[in-house]
């Protein structure tokens, strides 16, 4: 009898644990497909002819496979100088972020000094603040200096955006590492640089990938500066090079998802690149504020 009831219990509890498995991957896939069905639909629209794009019923595979979208991108629209001003830009920035961020981190997290607290809300106020807060600011220095319509304006701007996040975020991995390690070498004679750069800042490392995972995808993606601060089409980047071919008459939807997913490829290689740094940088808690 007493066997019986404990074999009821433990079907219950399989069940149970089916049911919760079963709800558990349902959600799990609507959240899934939900993510990535718009990407798919993006890269089915790519390679559809612009008859296929408009039909009444819509088509889960093009019938006509045609690469006219991305011919039409790199021919009449110059897509390649779009990419490669936001490679440059966002690959600038974020270098310049990152190892400006990563000295004062380090400093912020090691040295004690009058007006530190006040110094850390200042910078965490600074991100806080939307981007349209320092358009006309930024805008006006620009103007005052010549900068304006360069990539150099984009630069600096997505430095000022980009560093409050990059400095918060490393102080977290300096917070984790023994200052002991740094004392000992200390006393082994080593200076502060030599402490930094050849102790600490390995162990930091994969913090450092992670927090330029990030800044990277910022500035890969910041569309207002670029909007405002750049005139000419030369040097324009990619959400505004997209968002350009949205006319007054006409919308380009193939020339459009075709961008889309060229302008994917540089993110996805980024990250695959970085993967390993970026998983053990989130699990060493980077992000936890």
């Amino acid at each position: 009898m007493v066997t019986t009831k404990s074999h009821n219990q433990t079907m219950n509890f399989n069940h149970k644990l089916l049911i919760k498995n079963i709800i558990k991957y349902f959600f799990a896939g609507i959240i899934v497909i939900w993510s990535l069905f718009p990407v798919y639909w993006m890269l089915n629209n790519s390679f559809k002819n612009r008859v296929e794009q408009f039909s009444t019923t819509p088509t889960f595979f093009p019938h006509d496979f045609t690469l006219e979208n991305y011919v039409k991108l790199f021919t009449d629209l110059e897509f390649h100088k779009v990419l490669s001003n936001s490679l440059i830009v966002s690959v600038t920035s974020t270098l310049i972020a990152v190892a400006v961020g990563a000295l004062a981190a380090y400093s912020l997290s090691r040295f004690k000094f009058k007006g530190k607290w006040l110094l850390m809300v200042w910078i965490l106020m600074v991100r806080v603040f939307p981007p349209v807060t320092f358009v006309i600011p930024l805008y006006s220095i620009m103007g005052k200096i010549h900068l304006l319509n360069t990539r150099t304006a984009l630069i600096l701007a997505y430095i000022v955006f980009n560093l409050p996040f990059a400095i918060w975020m490393l102080i977290s991995f300096f917070n984790e590492v023994p200052i002991e390690i740094e004392e000992s070498a200390m006393v082994d004679g080593s200076t502060h640089w030599n402490t930094f750069s050849k102790i600490v800042f390995p162990l930091v490392l994969p913090g450092i990938a992670a927090t330029a995972i990030f800044t990277f995808m910022m500035g890969w993606n910041e569309f207002l500066y670029s909007m405002i601060f750049i005139q000419t089409p030369e040097l324009t980047t990619v959400p505004v090079g997209l968002a350009g071919l949205v006319t007054e008459y006409l919308v380009l939807w193939g020339p459009m998802s075709a961008g889309g997913v060229l302008s994917v490829i540089p993110l996805i290689i980024f990250v695959i690149f970085m993967q390993d740094y970026l998983i053990k940088g989130l699990t060493l808690g980077a992000v936890k504020g």
